[in-house]
């Protein structure tokens, strides 16, 4: 068969992201591609809940603890969670650990990509309350450092914000509205940038709580995050922790300015925005690294990475399109099969109609002889 005729069939051009998807399968978006990131998120916090020190007592005190400082209605139930995994700690865990085993994966499969991600909702505001104690926002003593508004909330956030729909109806596989960023898809850009203006506004309100002002407050919260942590890691909280001796106000000041700034900046035009997203995904980068040490998972006693990577995840679901262009790429909204796998039967091919043929010199009005 000749090149000509191959090209007539509608192979698709060099560099098509497509042309190494399955027959049928279309290749992953860039709404779908963060799904991905975010079942391999959940995916290393099943992986982390199987760890054998989860199935000590240490569980249930790591959870018990996320009582303290919080108001009654939200203790007792965090203390009595946490008795009630003491009891049965295997059986528990097990379960804890296989659920979110189950979301990672559904996540990454697109026929249950959507009730995985309902399901991950309903299991995040779950952990918000008993594993993690509302992220201690009602504490006084939340801060950006130490994970607030607490990771697992913004795993709920990305599945609302990643969900598969478009805004208004828009039917797979015609043109749809043009959207400045991925985060709009599902709920609109109004929404979605009151989503973020919250985020980062509570964010910078509690950089600027009296705790958090103190003298030696993020001195403190950066050096006492090292505890088992490996010794080049541990350097780097150590350093910064060196930085910020002393400098509780001007670091609280300057960080709330930092993370005003960003949470105004979805607002700003396209190439504004991404320099305040680009700020944004470094300062998440920091404080993950530096005041989390990453969430202590290289320790062997972390649930999760904590937040940095999550609010990284946001950064680029918010990432202005580099055109306003419709979508008019026909591929089918997540979680949905092609349309050859939808009918049961192979593709059509694209190309054949349009190429050179009999049928094109009949519908040109040509004679086929």
């Amino acid at each position: 068969m000749s090149e000509a005729a191959v090209t007539r069939r509608g192979t698709p051009a060099p560099g098509d992201d497509r042309a190494l998807a399955p027959a049928g399968w279309p290749a992953p978006d860039a709404r779908r591609r963060l799904q991905l990131a975010l079942g391999a998120l959940w995916l290393l916090d099943a992986i982390l809940q199987y760890q054998p020190v989860m199935f000590t007592r240490a569980f249930s005190q790591m959870l018990a603890a996320t009582a303290e400082g919080n108001p009654a209605f939200v203790s007792r139930p965090i203390l009595w969670d946490a008795h009630l995994v003491g009891q049965h700690l295997v059986l528990l865990n097990t379960a804890f650990a296989t659920v979110q085993l189950l979301l990672g994966l559904g996540i990454a499969w697109r026929p249950t990509v959507r009730l995985a991600l309902g399901a991950s909702i309903v299991w995040a505001l779950g952990v918000w309350w008993f594993g993690e104690g509302l992220g201690g926002v009602l504490t006084g003593t939340a801060s950006p450092l130490n994970g607030a508004p607490g990771p697992v909330i913004l795993y709920a956030l990305l599945a609302v914000l990643l969900w598969p729909r478009e805004r208004g109806g828009t039917a797979a596989g015609s043109a749809g509205p043009a959207v400045p960023f991925v985060a709009a898809r599902a709920v609109g850009a109004p929404a979605a940038r009151a989503l973020w203006l919250v985020l980062w506004g509570s964010l910078a309100y509690f950089a600027l709580l009296p705790a958090n002002r103190a003298p030696q407050a993020l001195h403190t919260m950066l050096s006492g995050v090292t505890v088992g942590e490996p010794a080049w890691l541990a350097a780097i909280s150590q350093h910064g922790a060196a930085l910020l001796a002393h400098q509780g106000l001007a670091a609280s000041v300057g960080l709330a300015a930092v993370l005003g700034l960003v949470a105004v900046g979805v607002y700003l035009p396209p190439s504004a925005a991404r320099a305040v997203l680009a700020v944004a995904a470094v300062l998440a980068a920091a404080v993950g690294v530096a005041g989390q040490d990453l969430g202590g998972i290289l320790t062997g006693s972390g649930t999760d990475p904590e937040s940095g990577p999550l609010l990284i995840l946001l950064v680029l679901a918010y990432w202005p399109a580099r055109t306003g262009a419709p979508r008019t790429d026909g591929a089918p909204a997540d979680g949905a099969p092609a349309d050859g796998a939808r009918s049961g039967s192979a593709p059509a091919d694209a190309g054949r109609s349009a190429g050179p043929g009999p049928a094109a010199d009949r519908a040109a009005g040509r004679s086929v002889t």
